[in-house]
């Protein structure tokens, strides 16, 4: 029975990075930008719960949707002011830039919150669920991780293949100028998509410090960077590919501390993700883009 709890706390903590690696694969996918400071982002969501629940004392779900809104309206500002310039300029100046907007939200945070960790209250309150006569606990935070995965995935594939804004998306994603010809606003429709990817991160955050409750303003930093990882393992720009790079990259990573080596782990998370890079580079459900020239 312990592999099997090892295995569902691995597809937890899975569920986790592929709500985050949303973002990315989002970001990426349309406007074809790598936003490193997305993992910040989490950290000010999960700041932003901390304070309505545990400062105010308010209920978790207001918590939540104060956490959604703000890392929403952040998304889009930092999108107006520190991407949005930079659309047509270097990958290194962009890269550049979102180094720089990762370590300008963690000083503030430092200033605000101090260094030392706090305490996240969980935002669930369910019972935990009992198994094979006992032998098997299943935490409650770990189920409503995932159904919510599951849930946010199937909304996300909903709305991009349906409604108006979603096929928008598509559009810029296959040729920014061709559907700034056709009618589209792409500046809208980019904004649009920051907005989407930073509410998840929100949700990620209130997530992840349920499971881990010990809120830092670097908390987000690892996670940001494996749930990178597990877009590219999945093929950066698939949504379905998000999803299966977070599980497999959270199986690994907790069977490997179980049964390995808590120090080795993310050593051979990242070992996993050269070997399957060298394999396919494009990732798992990546595609191969041919560039006309």
């Amino acid at each position: 029975m312990s592999f099997l709890s090892y295995f569902i706390s691995g597809v937890s903590l899975g569920a986790v990075y592929a709500i985050i690696a949303l973002g990315y694969t989002m970001v990426y996918g349309i406007a074809r930008m790598l936003n490193f400071a997305h993992g910040d982002v989490i950290m000010v969501g999960s700041f932003v719960i901390f304070t309505v629940v545990s400062t105010f004392g308010m209920n978790p779900f207001i918590g939540i949707a104060a956490g959604v809104l703000a890392c929403t309206l952040l998304g889009v500002t930092v999108e107006r002011i520190a991407y949005r310039p930079l659309r047509e300029a270097t990958s290194l100046a962009v890269l550049i830039t979102a180094i720089g907007v990762s370590y300008f939200l963690q000083n503030v945070a430092l200033l605000i919150f101090g260094s030392n960790a706090h305490q996240f209250t969980s935002v669930v309150s369910l019972p935990n669920l009992v198994l094979a006569g006992g032998n098997l606990t299943v935490s409650s935070t770990a189920i409503v991780t995932i159904i919510s995965c599951i849930i946010i995935m199937i909304a996300l594939t909903a709305f991009i293949n349906k409604t108006k804004m979603g096929q928008a998306m598509l559009a810029v994603s296959e040729d920014r100028g061709a559907a700034s010809l056709m009618g589209i606003d792409v500046n809208k429709t980019i904004a649009v998509t920051f907005a989407i990817g930073s509410a998840l991160a929100a949700i990620a955050g209130a997530l992840l410090c349920s499971a881990y409750p010990s809120l830092t303003p670097y908390t987000g930093s690892m996670p940001g960077i494996k749930a990178f990882t597990a877009a590219v393992f999945g093929g950066i720009g698939s949504i379905p590919g998000a999803l299966i790079g977070g599980i497999v990259l959270g199986v690994i990573e907790n069977l490997s501390k179980a049964y390995i080596s808590s120090q080795l782990s993310d050593a051979i998370v990242f070992a996993v993700l050269i070997i399957v890079l060298l394999v396919r580079p494009t990732g798992i459900l990546g595609r191969k883009i041919n560039e006309k020239v």
